[in-house]
């Protein structure tokens, strides 16, 4: 009698797992209604303030307050300078711009120093372009972008155009006033020479 009672209650234990195993197994993304699905990717998403005009450092801070971490920033005025202390420069634009976006976009912010003007227009988005097969025109770019965008083994001679002499060692700093070969002439190998003053200076 016990022996019957005992199988009886094993064989409804048994049912009962199958049918919560049934229902577990429903509980699937695949399976799930559709608004239900979308609530994951939602969750992705965060809002991203607009921080033009902020410090740089405090936009970075406040970006990632925000949920963003693929954070990077480049030089509004296209002279290819580093964001070395990230006080020391202010945010004019950004992109993407504030909004909704999934915490996972890279987030760039277009910058200058404390004691400079924003750009009408950022010149600095996006790495050098290369030189490829012609001479591009650098005239008023920094020598540092100039040497970014030729080939790595270009011979390239940077001169002071102002006849002083001067060394050039912080490229970004220097602007080109004169080049050769000219702009636009087919490059094969040969040398080239830049002549540069400082920005703040008249070529």
């Amino acid at each position: 009698m016990h022996t019957r009672t005992a199988i009886a209650t094993l064989i409804a234990a048994a049912g009962l797992l199958a049918l919560t195993g049934c229902e577990g197994g429903a509980d699937t993304a695949k399976d799930k209604p559709a608004a239900a699905r979308d609530a994951g990717s939602d969750a992705e998403k965060a809002s991203l303030p607009d921080l033009t005009g902020k410090g740089l450092q405090s936009a970075q801070d406040q970006a990632q307050e925000a949920g963003f971490y693929g954070l990077t920033s480049h030089d509004a005025l296209g002279r290819d300078r580093m964001q070395a202390f990230d006080r020391n420069w202010k945010v004019c634009a950004q992109e993407p711009a504030a909004g909704d976006h999934p915490t996972d976009t890279k987030v760039d912010f277009a910058t200058v120093k404390l004691d400079e003007t924003c750009p009408a227009k950022d010149s600095g988005a996006g790495e050098p372009q290369a030189a490829g097969a012609k001479m591009p025109d650098f005239k008023g770019k920094a020598v540092k972008v100039a040497r970014g965008a030729l080939d790595a083994g270009t011979s390239l001679t940077v001169n002071d155009a102002s006849g002083q002499d001067r060394i050039i060692l912080m490229e970004s700093n220097w602007q080109v006033c004169s080049q050769r070969p000219a702009a636009g002439t087919k490059l094969d190998g040969q040398p080239v020479t830049l002549d540069a003053v400082k920005f703040e200076e008249s070529c």
